[in-house]
């Protein structure tokens, strides 16, 4: 009987889906086990062979605990509002929502088919009003909420309003602009517009004007990462800085409590460090440097106020709003062409550039301790949003403000002595201060507190911590989002009540941008002015600013749990039960921006009493990336005075495009590279006999992707290459060894079939579409099937570490599988498994011994079967644990050797092991465990228990020396006597034979470890 993994697989998936094996249920009485993807976008190509990686190994985690015992949640959704989704609509005419039903609809044909285990009754999609209304409403509880540093907790805003109607802010300073100051008489005085804007300062979502990158092409904010080179990464259109009314949430007030959460979390050293050194907290001092000639003071955060005496120069970046104001007259045309050149460039290219730029202000800072002026200038790779947007500095003791000094020719203070050669800066903190004024002598690390203390004490300066991490951006100005619920009235921004959720975006025919940077929703009057005052509290425009994409991953494992309540977004008695995620998987690009988000809404919801966990994830897996193995041709090309040639391979009245028709295999293009311009010459001349033509130096190589579909290994499939694009239909294929290999349609004198072969170049990259190194998984379950595909994702390595694709490797898994099925079934004689005592007769948990009849046939497990089967449980088991699913693959793959080494096809030893790889391989094992006559799924199954008693070594191979030389060994028992292992050993053959009947004078025998006879 043959191994028909196609018709198995088919026939198994549709069973799952009609029984509806995947389906999740909220059994309290169990324990639980939530195990999550990082959801994907759901993009026009579909999956190719690198994404499932992530997706399989919590499959198999997923499966196998089940089979433990645990009660599992493993549901997958879509992520499907967003920008490409937008841009994709208007170039190819269709309304987004219509593409992305489209593109779920493709992934989720090509996830059934490596037969993952999601409950699909649970699916969510960011973009479906029935979800993001209670997106909306979480935006409303931040809306509504502030942060109480004295409760350090989120509070309604209706508590804060509170305490400024009796005490006013002076316990709780405002985190949006520190110089907001007033008492309770002054608050109860302010105008409704007035106490609306301070409330603005602290709400945890708040609206606010920023400098974002703004894309006039795509009407559009751009993120940093999207901006490559002052363009947009998706067209490659021009971005420019642009202040818009900008919504955000106030991230900043959460980040000692991030920080705290990492502790609590089984994130990698990695992960934790990215978080810790995105969020960035330092310790140090503010200090106000008067400038000269004016009123102006310049705010400088530093973690190093011990060098105050060696700042040299001060840099602002260039959004500071200072600039115009201190600028001189003199330098007024230099920094409005410095400002020009920085405004095309995302602060992420800002912070990468190694080429030093600035300009001078004209302006001088003066040192508050000896009035020294400070030259200002402005430089790019400060940013207005780190600390003040200022910074004093160094050059002896930082090595970027070292160079800077440099590159403008500015003198240098030498405050570190001898610690300071000159030629690089040095960032110690442990040597005497030197030209310090009143810290001239001291340690630099002690003199620290004492700057910090004096500057207080004068009035220049505070004790201050900083973070790095910024409050996020919550708004893009796109039509395909979730629109934001706040109305508009004299310019107060009011919450849409709750009932008129969701606010649905409008369907409408075109995505032009609105006037003056707006969204496209500007344009639609209808629906911006859709409430009056009996629908909105009050009546007032609509914001027309939607959410950004990852408003709706923020919080989308809590709906998870409770997918169609229409009156919470979760319920909490579910929450409680399913609590935090225990298992995420996925990729590091969210490493950051997501995770910081989505812990972020936690602890707020867990702050309102909303959900009872404050981290979402208890443990994060960040899986490698796939990489594709690309496959390159190499195109002769030649000179534009070489315009054809004619010999005896191209037939009478026949020409090619030498620019494009000559394809040379990497070997021979080796050879070539290698020599002089004469021998190469010649060596064309030989290939294509042609004396019309002077070949000298001729060779031009282009190098081309070519699809890695149609090449096998490293060799082309020269006919489909030229069925692959039109242009190449006539190519001409230099092969391996020297032969000619071109197509009989260019005539006879070209109908050359050589034997020989095309040799690709190779190259190890990101998989992607436009390399043509991406291989669709449907291909692979076709031609190998489903359980193969998984075992082999895994079989590649480390889920943790990135790899490269190869298809070709693939088939020894296959191999591996259909040895499996061997143990079940002869292709001749079909069934050929035995069975002694069924395994569930017997009391629980016990198997009756064997009759004397399966004795005498051999139907019970002998010691080695059992040892194999153990061995394999133990080891998978721990590797499973662990999520060393590659290691675990190659247990299966041992123990089935072993196994078919022992001829075994019991039952006994059979049916554990499909238990084993069910996680793995389902399909297979689900139909070989109706094959030996199970009713019952086998997903439904008690995970095989370890016994250790099988695996124990009973004996040892002893190494055996006559007169101190091994001559053989001899397996004896661990517990044999030094009189039974005498008799034993000197029975042998073997040793009798080398004894050559001498007499023994001693026998030495060091029990476990070797035996000795002298004779």
């Amino acid at each position: 009987m043959e191994y028909d993994f196609r018709k198995i697989e088919q026939y198994w998936q549709q069973q799952w889906k009609k029984d509806k094996a995947y389906s999740v249920q909220n059994d309290f009485t169990k324990p639980k086990c939530y195990v999550l993807d990082m959801f994907p976008y759901p993009s026009g190509t579909g999956l190719h062979v690198g994404h499932p990686l992530g997706y399989i190994a919590s499959d198999i985690y997923s499966r196998y605990k089940r089979l433990k015992g645990f009660n599992v949640l493993h549901p997958m959704g879509f992520d499907s509002f967003g920008l490409p989704a937008e841009q994709y609509a208007i170039e190819t005419g269709q309304h987004p929502a219509t593409t992305t039903e489209k593109n779920i609809a493709t992934f989720k044909s090509q996830l059934d088919k490596i037969a993952f285990s999601y409950d699909w009754d649970r699916e969510v999609k960011t973009s479906d009003p029935s979800y993001y209304k209670w997106t909306q409403w979480i935006f409303l509880q931040l809306f509504k909420s502030w942060y109480n540093h004295t409760t350090h907790k989120a509070e309604s805003i209706d508590s804060l309003i509170k305490i400024f109607e009796s005490r006013g802010n002076q316990k709780h300073p405002c985190p949006g602009d520190p110089e907001i100051s007033f008492d309770a008489d002054e608050w109860n005085s302010f105008s409704e517009k007035l106490q609306h804007d301070i409330l603005m300062n602290y709400r945890l979502a708040f609206c606010g004007v920023g400098e974002v990158n703004w894309c006039e092409a795509l009407g559009t904010v751009l993120a940093n990462d999207e901006v490559v080179n002052g363009v947009s990464e998706r067209g490659g259109y021009p971005v420019v800085k642009k202040k818009l009314r900008q919504w955000y949430l106030r991230i900043t007030e959460y980040a000692d409590r991030l920080l705290q959460g990492l502790e609590t979390v089984h994130f990698s050293d990695a992960m934790k460090e990215m978080q810790t050194n995105w969020i960035g907290k330092s310790y140090g001092a503010e200090i106000d440097f008067s400038i000269a000639d004016s009123e102006e003071i310049l705010k400088v955060f530093t973690t190093r106020p011990d060098t105050i005496f060696g700042v040299d120069f001060m840099v602002i970046a260039p959004e500071h709003a200072l600039v115009e104001k201190i600028t001189t007259e003199e330098q007024k045309g230099k920094v409005e062409r410095y400002l020009e050149m920085v405004n095309s460039r995302s602060e992420r290219e800002r912070m990468a550039e190694k080429k030093i730029t600035g300009v001078f202000t004209g302006a001088y800072a003066l040192n508050p301790f000896d009035l020294r002026e400070i030259p200002i200038y402005i430089a790019e790779y400060v940013l207005a949003g780190y600390g003040t947007g200022a910074i004093m500095a160094v050059p002896c003791g930082d090595e970027r403000d070292f160079k800077f000094a440099h590159h403008f020719k500015i003198p240098i203070t030498n405050i570190l002595g001898e610690a300071f050669d000159g030629t690089e800066a040095n960032p110690t903190k442990e040597v005497e201060l030197h030209n310090s004024n009143f810290l001239t002598g001291m340690i630099m690390k002690d003199a620290a507190k004492i700057v910090m203390d004096d500057l207080e004490g004068l009035g220049f300066g505070k004790s201050k911590v900083n973070y790095k991490m910024r409050d996020a951006a919550f708004s893009r100005q796109r039509y395909w989002g979730e629109p934001i619920p706040i109305t508009w009235q004299n310019d107060i921004a009011y919450p849409l009540r709750e009932e008129q959720l969701p606010l649905v975006l409008p369907q409408v025919e075109t995505y032009k941008p609105g006037p003056d940077g707006a969204g496209p929703l500007e344009n639609i009057t209808e629906w911006i002015d859709q409430y009056d005052s009996a629908d909105a509290n009050p009546s007032g425009r609509l914001e027309s600013n939607t959410m950004p994409g990852y408003a709706g991953s923020s919080w989308y494992f809590l709906r998870y749990m409770d997918p169609h309540n229409s009156s919470t977004f979760c319920d909490k008695k579910l929450s409680d039960y399913w609590n935090q995620v225990d298992l995420y998987i996925g990729g590091t690009e969210h490493a950051v921006g997501h995770l910081l988000y989505s812990r972020m809404w936690t602890k707020v919801l867990y702050d309102l009493g909303l959900i009872s966990f404050d981290e979402p994830f208890k443990k994060l897996v960040n899986q490698g990336m796939i990489t594709g193995s690309s496959r390159f041709v190499y195109r002769i090309t030649f000179p534009d005075s070489v315009k054809e040639y004619t010999d005896n391979l191209i037939a009478e009245g026949k020409s090619i495009d030498t620019k494009k028709s000559i394809f040379i295999s990497v070997a021979i293009l080796n050879e070539i590279e290698k020599m002089p311009p004469q021998a190469k010459g010649e060596y064309l001349k030989k290939l294509y006999v042609s004396d019309d033509v002077d070949y000298t130096g001729a060779v031009i190589t282009t190098k081309l992707h070519v699809d890695v579909n149609i090449v096998d290994g490293v060799e082309l499939d020269m006919a489909a290459f030229r069925n692959w694009k039109p242009e190449y239909k006539d190519a001409i294929f230099i092969c391996e060894d020297g032969s000619v290999n071109a197509p009989r349609s260019l005539g006879e004198g070209l109908g050359v079939r050589s034997d020989g072969k095309y040799i690709c170049g190779v190259e190890i990259e990101k998989m992607s579409k436009s390399k043509f190194n991406t291989v669709n998984p449907n291909d692979l379950c076709e031609k190998y099937g489903a359980d193969t595909f998984r075992m082999y994702e895994m079989f590649l390595g480390p889920v943790e570490q990135s790899k490269p694709w190869d298809t070709k490797g693939i088939e020894g898994v296959h191999r591996f599988l259909k040895k499996l099925w061997r143990l079940f079934f002869d292709e001749v004689k079909g069934p050929i498994w035995t069975s002694s005592s069924p395994l569930s007769s017997g009391k629980e948990g016990e198997v009756p011994p064997p009759s004397p009849l399966e004795r005498a046939r051999g139907e019970v497990p002998s010691p080695a079967e059992l040892k194999a089967l153990h061995k394999a449980i133990k080891k998978i088991e721990d590797d499973t644990e662990r999520f060393s699913f590659n290691t675990a693959v190659s247990s299966f793959m041992i123990c089935v050797n072993e196994l078919a080494d022992l001829k075994c096809s019991k039952k006994e030893i059979l049916e554990p092991l499909l238990i084993l790889l069910t996680p793995y391989a389902p399909h297979i094992a689900e139909e070989l465990w109706a094959a030996l006559g199970n009713t019952g799924t086998i997903l439904n199954s008690a995970y095989p228990k370890f016994e250790a008693h099988y695996t124990a070594e009973s004996s040892k191979e002893y190494p055996v020396s006559i007169n101190g030389r091994v001559r053989t060994s001899i397996n004896l028992p661990l517990d044999i006597s030094p009189e039974a292992a005498e008799k034993t050993v000197l029975g042998n053959e073997t040793v009798q034979k080398w004894l050559e009947g001498k007499p023994v004078k001693k026998f030495i025998f060091v029990k476990g470890k070797m035996i000795n006879v002298v004779i």
